[in-house]
């Protein structure tokens, strides 16, 4: 098994960063050609989620959704006043795991990895291990 970290920077408070590349790049420090590749996020006010990242509507979209669903005027109880961010981090979890063919990320034709920022901007990484076939 191969492991590592990759960092990456927000830029707003909710955001969706494609990662797509990163993790293919994961695949290539690993050396691997058939197998799975496990990210995960260490951070409780962001998420993992694989989504359209052809279209940066579908992004815009879903994050308003979120907010409808979620929202921001909410009483909370945590004294940092971020539980919205920890609510989102739940709706979209902290880990993902992709299929790795003939050494690339085996994805739909429109699908893209996203690291989900709810409470940005800042500094977060991502921990990746890979399992060989």
């Amino acid at each position: 098994m191969r492991s590592g970290t990759f960092t990456l920077s927000t830029n707003s408070t909710t955001e969706f960063v494609d990662i797509t590349e990163q993790a293919q790049q994961a695949i290539k420090v690993a050396d691997v050609t058939d197998g799975l590749l496990c990210l995960f996020n260490p951070h409780t006010t962001a998420g993992l989620t694989i989504n359209e990242g052809c279209d940066p509507a579908v992004q815009h979209d879903l994050l308003g959704l979120f907010q409808q669903f979620i929202p921001q005027s909410y009483p909370c109880r945590h004294a940092e006043g971020n539980s919205p961010a920890h609510a989102l981090a739940t709706l979209t979890g902290s880990s993902v795991t992709l299929l790795i063919a003939k050494g690339k990320l085996r994805l739909g034709t429109w699908q893209h990895v996203f690291f989900c920022e709810y409470d940005g901007p800042r500094s977060r990484k991502i921990f990746w291990q890979v399992i060989a076939q």
